[in-house]
């Protein structure tokens, strides 16, 4: 059976990395055609918009997609078009494993935890309003002398609606790859409407789940913390879009940073896998990055399509060569270049379908 596949290259390192993954997946037997589009910096160059129309044309058409790292202007210029796929796709749910390989220079020798990130509301659907604005002005009176004169307003809005798919999404999850604890995380004890409708409603859903997934709550602040000293104690982890940002990061450098840390995003039918690191353009073209966290993403992806066969031998593959430590990047302790760790999973694929 073959597959098609929507591939956007990215940005910086991207484009590098994109292809040793392309690479390191077709040496998996798994039939893919690609169908190759441009976004970000590249794309606004060319066609004036970094999210152009026939990019999102390809991955509704296709359903599957995987892209490389994009840059997004700090401050100033273009919305970052990671956030821009997710509304226009309504990719609902954003999946980011984190789990450490031996190998990985960490503080701790097991984590294995996996956050279930709102991806469709929370202040991540950039609606503010610039300082003096009527509406800033108008969101000020509501205040009644909270809002400091002067001040730029971001609207934070959560919804029952958006908070029981991503909370179902996240006990089916568990169900599914008999994972023990869902942990639901807010800041419930002060945001009482926003945060506490999100907990409210996971409340409810959870109901469904008595018997079959443990369920518990924690609060934004203690969860940093907690996750510091014991995260081998925590498991799903399911949250509104900022604090499932954060988080994401955090459970990242636990496991050795987001050279590793895969990323999936999903809505009804159709996904988007990518890695979760920024392309990193000061090192474009220099063979220095690490490709592991595109790699994994690109497992997560054949396990979606079906082939979970070829994806355990992926991720066998990868852990080997982490583990031997000599054909890894800077990062991971060694000096291969990106597309010489690439090779080196290669190899390891080969010799298992040999083995078999």
């Amino acid at each position: 059976m073959s597959y098609r596949v929507t591939l956007i290259p990215g940005d910086g390192t991207g484009p590098e990395i994109a292809d040793v993954t392309k690479n390191v997946l077709e040496a998996t037997g798994v039939k893919i055609q690609w169908d190759v589009v441009e976004v970000g910096g590249a794309a606004m160059a060319k066609q004036g918009t970094p999210l152009p129309k026939e990019v999102l044309d390809s991955i509704r058409k296709n359903k599957v997609a995987l892209k490389g790292p994009i840059t997004t202007p700090v401050g100033t210029g273009f919305r970052s078009v990671n956030v821009a796929l997710r509304h226009e796709l309504d990719l609902y749910a954003c999946l980011r494993p984190c789990k450490l390989y031996p190998g990985v220079r960490s503080r701790y020798n097991q984590v294995d935890l996996v956050i279930v990130r709102e991806n469709s509301e929370d202040l991540y659907t950039g609606v503010e309003f610039p300082p003096d604005s009527a509406e800033a002005k108008q969101v000020a009176q509501w205040g009644k002398g909270k809002v400091k004169p002067g001040s730029a307003i971001s609207v934070k809005h959560i919804s029952s609606v958006a908070t029981e798919r991503i909370v179902k999404f996240a006990f089916e999850y568990a169900l599914k790859y008999k994972r023990r604890k869902v942990t639901a995380i807010t800041k419930a004890n002060i945001l009482k409407l926003t945060d506490g409708l999100f907990l409210a409603t996971t409340r409810k859903v959870a109901e469904g789940y008595k018997g079959k997934v443990e369920y518990e709550e924690k609060l934004i602040d203690n969860m940093c913390m907690q996750l510091v000293i014991k995260p081998e104690i925590y498991d799903v982890l399911v949250l509104p879009n900022l604090y499932g940002d954060i988080l994401s990061d955090e459970c990242a450098g636990l496991v050795g940073g987001l050279g590793v840390a895969p990323g999936a995003n999903y809505g009804d039918g159709i996904a988007l896998f990518e890695a979760v690191h920024g392309s990193a353009p000061k090192y474009t073209g220099l063979n220095k990055v690490n490709p592991t966290a595109l790699i994994l993403s690109g497992m997560m992806m054949l396990e979606y399509l079906g082939e979970v066969r070829a994806a355990q031998q992926l991720e066998k593959a990868v852990a080997e060569v982490i583990k031997e430590g000599r054909q890894v990047t800077y990062d991971l302790g060694g000096s291969a270049g990106t597309k010489e760790m690439g090779q080196a999973i290669i190899q390891k694929l080969s010799r298992q379908t040999t083995a078999v």
